[in-house]
Protein backbone atom coordinates (compact mmCIF):
# COMPACT_ATOMS: atom_id res chain seq x y z
CA UNK A 1 0.00 0.00 0.00
CA UNK A 2 1.40 3.39 -0.79
CA UNK A 3 0.37 7.07 0.94
CA UNK A 4 -0.75 9.67 -0.84
CA UNK A 5 0.18 13.13 -0.07
CA UNK A 6 -0.93 16.67 -1.18
CA UNK A 7 2.19 18.97 -1.67
CA UNK A 8 1.35 22.36 -3.79
CA UNK A 9 -1.26 20.88 -5.44
CA UNK A 10 0.33 18.03 -6.78
CA UNK A 11 0.11 13.96 -5.71
CA UNK A 12 3.16 12.60 -4.45
CA UNK A 13 3.23 9.18 -3.80
CA UNK A 14 5.52 8.22 -0.19
CA UNK A 15 6.33 4.40 -0.07
CA UNK A 16 5.62 3.31 3.52
CA UNK A 17 8.01 3.14 6.49
CA UNK A 18 9.12 0.30 7.21
CA UNK A 19 9.86 -1.26 10.40
CA UNK A 20 13.19 -3.01 9.70
CA UNK A 21 16.14 -1.30 7.79
CA UNK A 22 16.82 -2.58 4.24
CA UNK A 23 20.33 -3.62 4.79
CA UNK A 24 19.49 -5.82 8.19
CA UNK A 25 18.30 -9.78 7.36
CA UNK A 26 17.08 -11.96 10.26
CA UNK A 27 19.21 -15.03 10.83
CA UNK A 28 16.40 -17.08 13.13
CA UNK A 29 19.44 -19.26 13.41
CA UNK A 30 21.62 -16.26 15.53
CA UNK A 31 18.51 -15.48 17.66
CA UNK A 32 19.25 -15.49 21.69
CA UNK A 33 16.12 -17.39 23.59
CA UNK A 34 15.68 -16.90 27.07
CA UNK A 35 16.95 -19.81 29.39
CA UNK A 36 14.00 -21.57 30.92
CA UNK A 37 13.59 -22.20 34.58
CA UNK A 38 13.87 -26.40 33.86
CA UNK A 39 17.28 -25.89 32.16
CA UNK A 40 18.66 -23.79 35.09
CA UNK A 41 17.26 -26.43 37.60
CA UNK A 42 19.14 -29.41 35.50
CA UNK A 43 22.23 -27.55 35.24
CA UNK A 44 22.23 -26.60 38.87
CA UNK A 45 21.69 -30.36 38.95
CA UNK A 46 24.43 -31.58 36.96
CA UNK A 47 27.07 -29.52 39.03
CA UNK A 48 25.69 -30.88 41.99
CA UNK A 49 26.56 -34.21 41.06
CA UNK A 50 29.74 -33.27 39.16
CA UNK A 51 30.62 -31.67 42.69
CA UNK A 52 29.97 -34.82 44.56
CA UNK A 53 31.33 -36.98 42.34
CA UNK A 54 34.15 -35.70 42.54
CA UNK A 55 35.02 -34.99 45.98
CA UNK A 56 33.73 -38.85 46.28
CA UNK A 57 37.09 -39.91 44.20
CA UNK A 58 39.35 -37.56 46.04
CA UNK A 59 37.70 -38.70 49.38
CA UNK A 60 36.99 -41.85 49.44
CA UNK A 61 40.37 -44.01 51.15
CA UNK A 62 39.32 -47.16 49.56
CA UNK A 63 40.25 -46.33 46.48
CA UNK A 64 43.77 -46.03 47.49
CA UNK A 65 45.22 -43.75 44.50
CA UNK A 66 48.96 -43.80 45.91
CA UNK A 67 48.59 -47.42 45.21
CA UNK A 68 47.20 -46.36 41.89
CA UNK A 69 50.05 -44.31 41.05
CA UNK A 70 52.24 -46.60 42.22
CA UNK A 71 50.82 -49.35 39.68
CA UNK A 72 50.14 -47.16 36.66
CA UNK A 73 53.13 -47.13 34.76
CA UNK A 74 54.60 -50.79 36.67
CA UNK A 75 55.89 -52.95 33.17
CA UNK A 76 53.71 -55.39 33.59
CA UNK A 77 50.50 -53.20 33.12
CA UNK A 78 52.26 -51.20 29.97
CA UNK A 79 53.34 -54.53 28.94
CA UNK A 80 49.38 -55.77 29.05
CA UNK A 81 48.41 -52.16 27.82
CA UNK A 82 50.75 -53.15 24.44
CA UNK A 83 48.92 -56.28 23.95
CA UNK A 84 45.41 -54.52 23.84
CA UNK A 85 46.72 -52.00 21.69
CA UNK A 86 48.41 -54.60 19.51
CA UNK A 87 45.26 -57.19 19.25
CA UNK A 88 42.70 -53.86 18.82
CA UNK A 89 44.57 -52.89 15.53
CA UNK A 90 45.05 -56.07 14.00
CA UNK A 91 41.35 -57.92 14.76
CA UNK A 92 40.39 -54.45 13.15
CA UNK A 93 42.16 -54.54 10.60
CA UNK A 94 40.92 -58.25 9.89
CA UNK A 95 37.94 -57.69 10.71
CA UNK A 96 37.41 -54.67 8.26
CA UNK A 97 38.62 -57.49 5.74
CA UNK A 98 36.30 -60.13 6.24
CA UNK A 99 33.37 -57.88 6.56
CA UNK A 100 34.38 -56.24 3.12
CA UNK A 101 34.69 -59.34 1.47
CA UNK A 102 31.15 -60.85 3.06
CA UNK A 103 29.85 -57.17 1.87
CA UNK A 104 30.93 -57.69 -1.64
CA UNK A 105 29.53 -61.36 -2.07
CA UNK A 106 25.92 -59.68 -0.24
CA UNK A 107 26.21 -57.33 -3.11
CA UNK A 108 27.15 -59.81 -5.97
CA UNK A 109 24.85 -61.50 -7.92
CA UNK A 110 26.89 -65.00 -7.19
CA UNK A 111 24.12 -66.89 -5.31
CA UNK A 112 26.54 -69.64 -3.73
CA UNK A 113 28.49 -66.54 -2.45
CA UNK A 114 25.44 -64.50 -0.63
CA UNK A 115 24.53 -67.88 1.07
CA UNK A 116 27.61 -68.57 2.33
CA UNK A 117 28.08 -64.77 3.79
CA UNK A 118 24.61 -65.32 4.88
CA UNK A 119 25.60 -68.16 6.87
CA UNK A 120 28.90 -66.47 7.96
CA UNK A 121 26.73 -63.33 9.52
CA UNK A 122 24.24 -65.76 11.12
CA UNK A 123 27.09 -67.59 12.64
CA UNK A 124 29.28 -65.27 14.25
CA UNK A 125 26.60 -62.61 15.32
CA UNK A 126 24.55 -65.49 17.45
CA UNK A 127 26.99 -66.72 19.44
CA UNK A 128 28.57 -64.94 22.34
CA UNK A 129 31.98 -63.50 21.77
CA UNK A 130 33.26 -65.19 24.50
CA UNK A 131 32.51 -69.20 23.49
CA UNK A 132 33.91 -68.00 20.05
CA UNK A 133 37.34 -67.68 21.92
CA UNK A 134 36.92 -70.91 23.57
CA UNK A 135 36.33 -72.71 20.79
CA UNK A 136 39.18 -70.94 18.93
CA UNK A 137 41.69 -71.51 21.57
CA UNK A 138 40.31 -75.59 22.16
CA UNK A 139 40.89 -75.93 18.44
CA UNK A 140 43.42 -78.58 18.57
CA UNK A 141 40.72 -80.79 20.89
CA UNK A 142 38.77 -81.14 17.49
CA UNK A 143 41.42 -80.71 14.61
CA UNK A 144 44.81 -81.92 15.98
CA UNK A 145 46.66 -81.34 13.03
CA UNK A 146 45.98 -78.71 9.85
CA UNK A 147 48.03 -79.56 6.67
CA UNK A 148 47.74 -78.16 2.85
CA UNK A 149 47.31 -80.77 0.29
CA UNK A 150 44.98 -82.28 -2.02
CA UNK A 151 41.51 -83.52 -0.93
CA UNK A 152 42.11 -87.46 0.25
CA UNK A 153 45.41 -87.41 -0.45
CA UNK A 154 48.56 -87.01 1.33
CA UNK A 155 49.30 -83.81 2.69
CA UNK A 156 52.22 -81.69 1.18
CA UNK A 157 52.62 -79.69 4.67
CA UNK A 158 51.60 -80.48 8.07
CA UNK A 159 51.33 -78.68 11.15
CA UNK A 160 50.41 -79.77 14.89
CA UNK A 161 47.27 -77.66 15.57
CA UNK A 162 48.82 -76.74 18.89
CA UNK A 163 51.81 -75.23 17.74
CA UNK A 164 49.47 -72.75 15.68
CA UNK A 165 46.49 -71.41 17.78
CA UNK A 166 48.47 -69.88 20.94
CA UNK A 167 46.44 -67.78 22.72
CA UNK A 168 47.37 -64.29 20.86
CA UNK A 169 46.37 -66.29 17.72
CA UNK A 170 43.44 -67.46 19.10
CA UNK A 171 42.44 -63.84 20.23
CA UNK A 172 43.16 -62.27 16.83
CA UNK A 173 41.17 -64.99 15.16
CA UNK A 174 38.36 -65.13 17.74
CA UNK A 175 38.20 -61.04 17.18
CA UNK A 176 38.57 -60.65 13.81
CA UNK A 177 35.64 -63.04 12.52
CA UNK A 178 33.68 -61.78 15.19
CA UNK A 179 33.99 -58.16 14.23
CA UNK A 180 33.57 -59.25 10.31
CA UNK A 181 30.12 -60.02 11.07
CA UNK A 182 29.17 -57.13 12.11
CA UNK A 183 31.43 -54.73 9.77
CA UNK A 184 29.92 -56.41 6.95
CA UNK A 185 26.65 -54.83 7.28
CA UNK A 186 28.50 -51.50 7.41
CA UNK A 187 30.27 -51.37 4.63
CA UNK A 188 26.91 -52.87 2.87
CA UNK A 189 25.14 -49.84 3.72
CA UNK A 190 28.13 -47.54 3.23
CA UNK A 191 28.83 -48.84 -0.51
CA UNK A 192 25.41 -48.55 -1.26
CA UNK A 193 24.87 -45.13 -0.19
CA UNK A 194 26.60 -44.20 -3.57
CA UNK A 195 24.88 -43.19 -5.97
CA UNK A 196 24.57 -45.74 -9.03
CA UNK A 197 25.35 -42.57 -10.93
CA UNK A 198 28.68 -42.70 -10.11
CA UNK A 199 29.26 -46.15 -11.07
CA UNK A 200 28.21 -45.38 -14.48
CA UNK A 201 30.10 -42.53 -14.78
CA UNK A 202 33.31 -44.22 -14.06
CA UNK A 203 32.42 -46.74 -16.43
CA UNK A 204 31.39 -44.47 -18.97
CA UNK A 205 35.28 -43.01 -18.31
CA UNK A 206 36.91 -46.05 -18.97
CA UNK A 207 37.90 -46.98 -15.28
CA UNK A 208 37.73 -51.02 -14.61
CA UNK A 209 35.70 -52.45 -12.00
CA UNK A 210 38.83 -52.27 -9.22
CA UNK A 211 39.90 -48.27 -9.97
CA UNK A 212 35.74 -47.79 -9.78
CA UNK A 213 36.02 -48.93 -6.44
CA UNK A 214 38.83 -48.20 -5.04
CA UNK A 215 39.04 -44.56 -6.50
CA UNK A 216 35.21 -43.57 -6.81
CA UNK A 217 33.01 -45.68 -4.30
CA UNK A 218 35.21 -46.33 -1.74
CA UNK A 219 36.64 -42.70 -0.92
CA UNK A 220 32.32 -41.59 -1.13
CA UNK A 221 31.45 -44.24 1.29
CA UNK A 222 34.04 -43.61 3.63
CA UNK A 223 31.77 -40.66 5.06
CA UNK A 224 29.14 -42.87 6.12
CA UNK A 225 31.14 -45.82 6.98
CA UNK A 226 33.41 -43.88 9.10
CA UNK A 227 31.34 -42.83 11.96
CA UNK A 228 30.02 -46.70 12.90
CA UNK A 229 33.48 -48.07 12.12
CA UNK A 230 34.78 -45.83 14.44
CA UNK A 231 32.37 -47.01 17.00
CA UNK A 232 33.21 -50.42 15.98
CA UNK A 233 36.97 -49.51 17.12
CA UNK A 234 36.24 -48.21 20.46
CA UNK A 235 33.83 -51.70 21.23
CA UNK A 236 36.71 -53.59 20.15
CA UNK A 237 39.23 -52.09 22.18
CA UNK A 238 37.01 -52.72 25.40
CA UNK A 239 36.25 -56.28 23.75
CA UNK A 240 39.53 -57.05 23.83
CA UNK A 241 39.23 -57.48 27.97
CA UNK A 242 37.49 -60.83 27.56
CA UNK A 243 40.99 -62.09 26.03
CA UNK A 244 41.58 -62.97 29.77
CA UNK A 245 39.58 -65.98 29.87
CA UNK A 246 41.91 -67.63 27.24
CA UNK A 247 44.95 -66.64 29.45
CA UNK A 248 46.14 -63.98 26.84
CA UNK A 249 47.79 -61.14 28.63
CA UNK A 250 46.03 -58.36 28.08
CA UNK A 251 45.87 -54.87 30.23
CA UNK A 252 42.85 -56.22 32.30
CA UNK A 253 44.40 -59.97 33.11
CA UNK A 254 47.70 -58.09 33.60
CA UNK A 255 45.62 -56.44 36.76
CA UNK A 256 43.99 -59.41 37.80
CA UNK A 257 47.34 -60.89 37.62
CA UNK A 258 48.19 -58.19 39.89
CA UNK A 259 45.71 -57.95 42.55
CA UNK A 260 45.26 -61.41 43.06
CA UNK A 261 48.46 -61.65 44.97
CA UNK A 262 48.39 -58.62 46.37
CA UNK A 263 44.17 -58.31 46.87
CA UNK A 264 44.32 -54.53 46.23
CA UNK A 265 41.44 -55.31 43.61
CA UNK A 266 39.90 -51.55 43.73
CA UNK A 267 43.06 -49.87 43.19
CA UNK A 268 44.33 -51.70 40.25
CA UNK A 269 40.80 -51.92 38.55
CA UNK A 270 40.81 -47.78 38.70
CA UNK A 271 44.58 -48.25 37.13
CA UNK A 272 42.87 -50.18 33.88
CA UNK A 273 40.09 -48.01 34.32
CA UNK A 274 42.11 -44.99 33.70
CA UNK A 275 44.37 -46.62 30.83
CA UNK A 276 41.07 -47.57 29.07
CA UNK A 277 40.01 -43.55 29.23
CA UNK A 278 43.40 -42.77 27.57
CA UNK A 279 42.88 -45.65 24.90
CA UNK A 280 39.53 -44.74 24.34
CA UNK A 281 39.80 -40.28 24.38
CA UNK A 282 42.62 -40.91 21.76
CA UNK A 283 40.08 -43.41 19.36
CA UNK A 284 37.39 -40.67 19.73
CA UNK A 285 39.81 -37.57 18.33
CA UNK A 286 40.84 -40.20 15.65
CA UNK A 287 37.34 -40.77 14.77
CA UNK A 288 36.27 -36.92 14.79
CA UNK A 289 39.62 -36.46 12.48
CA UNK A 290 38.35 -39.06 9.76
CA UNK A 291 35.16 -37.79 9.58
CA UNK A 292 35.96 -34.23 9.29
CA UNK A 293 38.67 -35.13 6.62
CA UNK A 294 36.30 -37.50 4.38
CA UNK A 295 33.01 -34.61 5.36
CA UNK A 296 34.84 -31.57 3.70
CA UNK A 297 33.41 -32.09 -0.01
CA UNK A 298 29.99 -32.53 1.41
CA UNK A 299 30.12 -29.18 3.83
CA UNK A 300 31.55 -27.63 1.22
CA UNK A 301 28.52 -28.60 -1.12
CA UNK A 302 26.15 -27.97 1.85
CA UNK A 303 27.62 -24.29 2.24
CA UNK A 304 27.45 -23.66 -1.32
CA UNK A 305 23.81 -24.52 -1.57
CA UNK A 306 22.86 -22.70 1.52
CA UNK A 307 24.30 -19.21 0.11
CA UNK A 308 22.33 -19.86 -3.26
CA UNK A 309 19.02 -20.49 -1.29
CA UNK A 310 19.64 -17.59 0.79
CA UNK A 311 20.73 -15.15 -2.32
Amino acid sequence: MTNLSMTSGAVSTVPPASSTPQNCVDDVSKAIYPVSLSRRLGTIALVLIAVWLIWFLISNPRFEWPVVLNYLFAPAILEGLGVTLALTVISMVGGVLAGTIAALLLMSDYGPGRRAANVYLWAFRATPLMIQLLFWYNLAYLIPTISIGLPFGEPWVEWRTIDLINPFTAAVLGLSLAEGAYMAEIMRAGLLSVDQRQHDAAKAIGMTPTQSFFRIIVPQAMRFIIPPTGNQVISMAKATALVSVIAMNDLLFAVQTIYNRTYEIVPLLMVAVFWYLVVISCLYLIQSRLEKHYSKGHQRTAVITAETTTA
